[in-house]
């Protein structure tokens, strides 16, 4: 498996040029617009489009044309998510509506001694933050610092409000006190679950009818602390509407399993969530790499 390189699309540059036209051009002009960049990027970019060709073709096993085409809905919205992403950061929240289903499982959950949150690479995690600042905790969010700091300058120049702690992932794994530090506060850390960087602990499961790498580190860290977990996914349904859902707290302190098993229990549960979702939102899966273990042939 030709796992992720710990890059991501998009940088400030990008970014900033899209904040242009939102503000002085509208979202709707943007949206057009997107559909020049997306054409040119799937014709000219075959290393991101071969895999996300291999999710639509073999694993969920769309015709040929068909595949093709879904690599232009995936592309296309995830441009959509991008600018709405710089869209939300930057104030311009009543441009869109949301419904959050499940807002009362983290409520709970900030009441009651905090957890995690664990998401995935689908839809628009930020459109999240609608929710989760008027929750009565403080969030923590874990980015890679590669894009943490590309962006950073960016994010400083447009956000209005600051209500979410970052954690930035290092190779020095200071990462992990400050988790630490915010689970023994009775806070709330989100993290997605869909993707692992070389040399980190995984475990492989079927997802999709295929072996596919984890990341033990999210869900091993509910077993550590001894925190529920919450599966979240924010998902764009049209142009100006994102669904958030998030499931019941799940922690099992079923005694009679190991460690180990009860990681690979929330790992199944997880993927069952991620399941369910991309089977609704299939264009709405973002990782540009080959996720499983078949890439090779």
């Amino acid at each position: 498996m030709a796992n992720w390189k710990g890059q991501t699309r998009g940088g400030a540059a990008g970014y900033r040029f899209f904040i242009f036209i939102l503000k002085y051009l509208g979202i709707r002009f943007t949206y057009f617009f997107l559909n020049f960049v997306v054409t040119y990027f799937v014709l000219f970019s075959a290393k991101s489009r071969k895999p996300i060709f291999y999710y639509f073709h073999t694993i969920l096993g769309y015709s040929r044309f068909k595949s093709l085409r879904y690599v232009f809905k995936n592309n296309y919205k995830l441009g959509q998510v991008l600018i709405d992403k710089v869209a939300l950061l930057a104030g311009f929240s009543d441009k869109f509506t949301f419904d959050f289903e499940g807002e009362e499982y983290i409520r709970e959950m900030a009441s009651n001694g905090g957890g995690l949150l664990i998401g995935a690479h689908i839809g628009n995690w930020e459109i999240a933050g609608q929710l989760l600042e008027r929750i009565d905790t403080k969030v923590h969010i874990l980015m890679l610092e590669a894009e943490h700091e590309k962006i950073k300058d960016m994010l400083d120049e447009v956000m209005t409000r600051k209500s979410m702690s970052i954690i930035p992932i290092k190779d020095d794994f200071s990462y992990l006190f400050l988790i630490k530090e915010a689970l023994q506060k009775n806070e709330i850390v989100a993290m997605h679950g869909d993707r692992y960087m070389e040399g980190s602990k995984t475990i492989t499961k079927t997802f999709l009818g295929r072996k596919a790498k984890f990341p033990e580190g999210p869900f091993y860290l509910s077993v550590k602390y001894k925190k529920p977990v919450i599966f979240v996914s924010a998902v764009k349904e049209t142009n100006r509407h994102y669904h958030f859902y998030a499931t019941k707290p799940y922690y099992d302190t079923n005694g009679s399993l190991t460690k180990e098993e009860r990681v690979s229990k929330l790992l199944d549960l997880y993927i069952d969530e991620l399941e369910k979702t991309l089977k609704r939102y299939p264009e709405q899966w973002f990782n540009y790499y080959y996720f499983w273990d078949q890439e090779a042939q």
